[in-house]
Formats: structure tokens, sequence, C-alpha cells
């Protein structure tokens, strides 16, 4: 299977859940990830739920490029989420 396509149909997750894994795997590379020990796995996923969901309330439908707008000015992130 191309990592690009969404998995074969009858797969556990569905709808917005099966979105949100896929962006996290895709864009955020998460099978790469070397944090394999204690909380640190749920942490990281939290933490990139957390960064996708305050792009979507914001109208980001586009997370690539909105990952790349905050490398370039680190007070953007703050900016998104209101606290500048």
């Amino acid at each position: 299977m191309d990592r690009a396509e969404p998995g074969p149909a009858g797969s556990a997750a569905t709808g917005p859940s099966k979105q949100i894994h896929w962006v996290r795997d895709v864009t955020y590379d998460e099978g790469r990830s070397q944090i394999r020990t204690g909380t640190g796995p749920e942490v990281m996923a939290a933490l990139r739920n957390a960064a996708i969901g305050a792009l979507h309330l914001k109208g980001v439908t586009n997370i690539v490029a909105a990952n790349r707008h905050p490398a370039r000015d680190s007070t953007r992130p703050l900016a998104l989420l209101g606290i500048t």
C-alpha cells in the first residue's frame, strides 16, 4: 500500500479518526519516531493532535504548509494560540 493512500476499506479507524492518523503518519512521519519508552509516544501523539486541532480551528487545510510557516518565526505558534 502506498503511504499516500488511505488504508483498506473496513480498517479500524474511520472518518476524522482515520484522517488524523493519516496526517500524523504522513506529515509528521510518526512511524519513524525514536520515542518508544514510557509515556513518550502517547505524549508526542497528544502534542501532534493538539497542533493539528489548533490549525484546523484556525481554518487551515494544508497542514504541511502550516507547519513550515511557524518554523520561520518562533513567535508564530504562540500567536496561533493567542499567547502573545
